[in-house]
């Protein structure tokens, strides 16, 4: 009797340790960092080269537009006046493109600076505004 329950008590203790040994995997997936900072400087493998993509100049004003300035001005958001539309259109223009072009670049009422494109160079700001005003007279 003696054997019996040393056996079994052996085979609890072996189901014991691979219970544990699961356990502590599962726990160990979930607290593994999920990635690592890498700092300037210091080689972190492929990840610490970030590639840059290749310009092919500046984008036209319509493809500027597509990209940053259609949001509001499409829809008239935040008062925004829409492309077409010659009548929200006109005292702008009457300020001359140089304010317009101006105001775009700095922020006007609603509109952040850029239109909230902060990588945008000026030369596309102002080619976007060539565009809307073009499409609204």
């Amino acid at each position: 009797m003696k054997r019996v329950l040393a056996v079994m008590l052996i085979g609890f203790g072996f189901a014991a340790g691979a219970v544990m040994a699961s356990v502590e995997d599962e726990i160990r997936s979930r607290i593994e960092p999920v990635g690592e900072v890498c700092l300037q400087g210091d080689e972190c493998g492929e990840a610490a080269a970030p590639t840059q993509t290749a310009s092919s100049g500046p984008r036209s004003g319509s493809e500027v537009y597509d990209a940053v300035c259609m949001a509001c001005h499409t829809t008239g958001a935040a008062g925004a006046p829409k492309i077409g539309d010659a009548g929200a259109w006109a005292p702008r223009i009457e300020k001359g493109l140089e304010t317009l072009v101006e105001n775009a670049i700095n922020g006007f009422n609603a509109m952040p600076a850029k239109g909230g494109c902060a990588n945008c160079p000026d030369e596309e700001i102002k080619a976007a505004v060539e565009h809307l005003v073009s499409e609204s007279q």
